[in-house]
Order: structure tokens, then sequence, then C-alpha cells
């Protein structure tokens, strides 16, 4: 964990208490001017900048300010270190940038507790960033050796959140979801790029190592505790049963298929009907819709349906949004 600190002041007094309180748990640098302070940012990396509003070339706010700007140093936590006389502001020291403030002349304890407390919730945030990688990274495995395309991917995970928020779904839960589906084939790591890749029709034993990628990545993905691991171990094993029992791998019908992967089964036809392939072109909107309907009852939770057919302007907004980040990357 990055435990450097930056102190910008120019009182000496003032670096001084700061350097006898928090020495011995943190990596300290000084900076005495904004300048300093900008150059400093950039070279240190500091993980918490304790950052005083009176300077003697540029004003601390406006040190804040051009810090939560610049993409380097944006994602640092500044706390200012203030007197009495600077409260009034407040107001406008958060509006530039700032997550706290500590008033002079400081007390260790307070300084300590601020500190640590901020430096952790950087931690958590680091911690949640590398897990969203590692679920991109198991994501963009499992179609590495696919036909599919990784904005499908990421299309259709934002579908199937749409769907389950309509579907009554907790707001905690629909983030989950969208992680999740991403997440739904990665057991195609274990299927044969020739199978995969082929471009004719599967035979019979082609189809069934094929029939064997559910499984294998809820295997994959049920190794992990965490309830939006366990959520994507679901989806895999269920989202290529169908609701008449004549899907894989379990041959389950109805509702004993858990809804996520009956909601990501939908998504993943729609949008994979409706975008280009390189062995078919999009079909529009209304004879993607038509299919689904069509198979409403055999291959689709009927009821998932009517739902879908009812929110279509916010699903296809949604894979219009996407459409136009892949157009831009």
């Amino acid at each position: 964990m990055n435990r450097s600190v930056l102190i910008v002041d120019d009182d000496p007094q003032t670096l001084a208490s700061m350097r006898e309180v928090l020495a011995d748990d943190f990596h300290l640098s000084y900076a005495t001017s904004g300048v300093q302070a900008l150059e400093a940012a950039k070279r240190v990396g500091p993980a918490l900048i304790l950052l005083d509003i009176r300077l003697p070339d540029i004003d601390g706010l406006e040190v804040c300010r051009r810090l939560t700007a610049d993409a380097e140093t944006a994602r640092i936590p500044i706390i200012f270190v203030t007197s009495l006389s600077d409260n009034s502001v407040g107001v406008e020291g958060f509006e530039a940038g700032a997550v706290d403030f500590i008033t002079k002349p400081i007390v260790p304890e307070l300084v300590i507790a601020r500190v640590k407390s901020h430096l952790s919730r950087v931690q958590v945030d680091q911690l949640q960033a590398a897990y969203h990688d590692a679920i991109s990274m198991l994501a963009i495995a499992g179609e590495y050796n696919d036909t599919e395309t990784g904005i499908h991917i990421r299309r259709m995970a934002a579908i199937s959140a749409c769907v389950a928020q309509h579907a009554g779904w907790t707001a905690d839960r629909v983030e989950q979801i969208e992680l999740a589906a991403a997440m739904h084939d990665i057991g195609k790591v274990g299927v044969p790029s020739s199978i995969l890749q082929k471009p004719g029709p599967l035979n019979t034993e082609e189809w069934r190592v094929m029939r064997r990628h559910p499984q294998m990545g809820s295997d994959i993905l049920s190794v992990s505790d965490a309830p939006m691991f366990q959520l994507a171990a679901e989806i895999a094993l269920g989202h290529h049963e169908r609701w008449d029992g004549t899907g894989y791998p379990n041959g389950i019908s109805g509702k004993e298929i858990p809804e996520s992967a009956r909601i990501v089964a939908l998504a993943d036809v729609f949008d994979a009907l409706t975008s280009v392939r390189p062995y078919k072109k999009a079909w529009s909107v209304e004879d993607a819709i038509a299919h689904i309907q069509e198979g409403s009852g055999s291959h689709f939770d009927p009821e998932l349906v009517e739902l879908f057919v009812g929110i279509l302007s916010q699903v296809v907004a949604v894979k219009a949004k996407w459409d136009v980040m892949a157009e831009a990357s």
C-alpha cells in the first residue's frame, strides 16, 4: 500500500509538528510553496496531500484546483490545513476538490486519525479498481478465441442490468449482474479454438465439447465465495438453458432456471441478433423482437419477454450508447 504523504506548508513550525506526528507511520515529502507542491505531487505520487491554504506564491485553493484538474493527480485526496481564521473558505475548499480540513494549531491525535481514515478509503478504492480489472480480464479471456467481440460482451451486460432493474432487482444486485454477465462465457477457455472459430456447422462431437462450456465456466467462477462471482457462476451455468427444458447442460426448465440466467439469455440473443458478425448482417430491432417473441415460452421466460418488449426503447438506448463508445474507441 502507498503510505506516502506530501506535506505542503511554508511554516517551519507546522512542518516540524507534522513530521513529529507522522514520520513513524508514513513516508513523508515536503513542499513549501504552491509551485513546489504541483511538481512534487507528480514526482512523488503521494497517497495523500496535506495542503496549507495560505502559501507564498499560489493560493492553496488554486493548487487544489490544478491538482484535481490534472489526470495524473486528480485521484490524490487533499486535506487542507488551515488556521481558524480560514474557516470561511470551507465551502470553497470542498468545491476546489478537498476531502477534509484540519485546523491549526494541529492536534496530533486528530491528524493521525484523519490521515489514516482517508488512506483507508484510498486502499478500498484501489482494491475495488483491482476487482473490476480482474472481472474485465476474465471476460476478455472468455472471448479470446471466440468470434464474439468485446463490445458485445459489455453491451449485453448493460442490457442485462437494464432488464434486471425493471424486473425489480435492488441497485446492488443490478450492479452485480452487469459485472457478472460479462463473464457468462468464461468456460469457453476450455473449448478448442478449432471449434470456436469453425466457419461451418459443428458436428455431433464438436457440439458435445461446446456444450461443456457452461459447466466449465461455473466451475471456474464458483471457486470464489464473493456474491458477485457466485452470481456469475449461476449465470455461466444457466444461460443456455431454455424455458421448455430443451437447453443445456442440465435440461432444467421454467423457473428452475435462475432469473439471472434467464435475463442474460434474453439480452445475449437480442444483442447478438442486432449486431454485425463476420457471417451475418445485423438484424433490425423489429426482426429481433419478433424472433424473441416467437421463442417466448419455449426458449425464453414469457414474463421476461413481455417486460423486455415493454422497455424496448430503454434497451435500444443502452445499445446505442455502447455503439457510440465503440465507434469512438
